[in-house]
């Protein structure tokens, strides 16, 4: 597996080696010991998956603290277009977004450290995404920001959204409770 750092520190982007042949594909999703190497979590205490339609957008979504996590995510059947935002204060990237386009054949995943917000649009019918989160969900912190308020080229600007969605705070509205601890 190969383990990229990104421009925004704590977000990477994983690309591990898939096997296909005629039965189909096999992918290693997780490696504790590769995962220490690189210094990312390792303890992952739940797993979830959505089934999303073609242009639905899911996000900006995290955990705020005490209850923060990292994040893994991947997608396992479908494509979509993945979205990372710095949320740390003193970040030196704080507010920047990256993207990155996971496609179930291609096994690429994103990890995302806690202060980061994540969000994805559905680029194929049916789109299955698994995330792997470092602490238990709870439902008085999981919150987020609005979807369009940083400047991410989504690829509609007029998605499949949630109620909840579509009513977080714009970023320059946000009040971040995360701090930036350095690289």
């Amino acid at each position: 597996m190969k383990i990229s750092p990104t421009k925004i520190s704590g977000c990477y982007h994983l690309q591990p080696r898939v096997f296909q042949d005629e039965r189909g594909r096999f992918v290693k999703a997780f490696h504790e010991g590769l995962f220490r190497e690189h210094g990312l979590e390792t303890c992952f205490v739940e797993d979830y998956y959505s089934v999303s339609r073609r242009g639905c957008l899911r996000g900006l979504h995290f955990q705020s603290p005490p209850v923060q996590h990292a994040k893994l995510v991947y997608c396992v059947s479908g494509a979509v277009l993945d979205a990372v935002v710095d949320i740390r204060l003193d970040s030196p990237t704080y507010g920047q977004f990256e993207t990155f386009e996971l496609r179930a054949e291609e096994g690429d995943m994103i990890y995302l450290t806690a202060g980061l917000a994540h969000g994805f649009y559905t680029l194929e019918e049916n789109s299955i995404l698994i995330y792997k989160v470092s602490s238990v969900y709870s439902p008085s912190h999981d919150v987020g920001i609005l979807w369009n308020s940083v400047g991410i080229p989504w690829p509609d600007h007029a998605p499949l959204l949630s109620q909840r969605d579509r009513t977080f705070p714009p970023l320059s509205h946000f009040q971040s409770p995360f701090s930036y601890r350095g690289a």
